[in-house]
């Protein structure tokens, strides 16, 4: 386990060559890939999705520890699939249609990484329809959409009204985010959830999905 605490604090540090090599010694020595990111990897972004919330921590620090950490995946991916080891949930992320910020929509599929799902990045300026056969294809349980301009947010409704459309409603949890978003407006479109930062979307994520 000492190992593996020090592959913890090297994420939060941000120091992606040691995750790197600590998780390569560690699969050396026999270490299982999916306990590496249950008890190594997720408990790191745990923590610094913890200090992001409390203000101890700031974005430059949260997307360092953020790459560390996925440094670290990229080093057990191929592991994982030869072991079959499966994602905790999926979500489908994008900026919807005409807007092209996604330095928050990017924190937020790190994030989500770290905590053990796998992410389905569509990019920027995604419209509804796009979104709704993405959750189709990929079977996602989640749908993360993100708005940064006060324009682009009816766009959240029109992606809400595609999935109806599609029959899909029923089958995806909507978490939306963004800074004109709020929680009163993912009331008004009937999204499930509103997250203010990328630590809080997984919190709310695994609230949703009661795990």
């Amino acid at each position: 386990m000492s190992d593996f605490s020090a592959i913890t604090k090297a994420v939060i540090a941000g120091r992606a060559n040691e995750v790197k090599e600590f998780i390569s010694a560690a699969l050396t020595q026999g270490a299982d890939p999916g306990l590496l990111i249950s008890e190594a990897l997720i408990p790191g972004m745990n923590t610094v999705g913890e200090r992001f919330r409390n203000n101890q921590m700031y974005i430059p620090e949260v997307l360092i520890a953020a790459r560390a950490m996925q440094s670290g995946l990229a080093v057990l991916k191929p592991h994982l699939v030869e072991q079959n080891v499966q994602p905790v949930g999926k979500i489908v992320l994008g900026t919807v249609k005409g807007d092209l910020h996604d330095i928050g929509k990017n924190l937020v599929g790190m994030m989500f990484e770290g905590a053990g799902f796998e992410v389905i990045d569509l990019g920027v300026n995604v419209d509804a329809e796009k979104f709704a056969a993405a959750v189709e294809e990929h079977g996602a349980q989640l749908l993360g959409l993100s708005a940064l301009l006060t324009t682009t947010m009816p766009q959240m409704q029109k992606t809400i009204a595609a999935l109806e459309e599609a029959g899909l409603r029923k089958k995806v949890y909507v978490l939306i985010g963004g800074a004109p978003v709020t929680q009163e407006y993912a009331e008004k479109i009937g999204a499930d959830g509103y997250a203010p930062d990328a630590a809080s979307a997984v919190v709310k994520a695994r609230e949703l999905l009661g795990i």
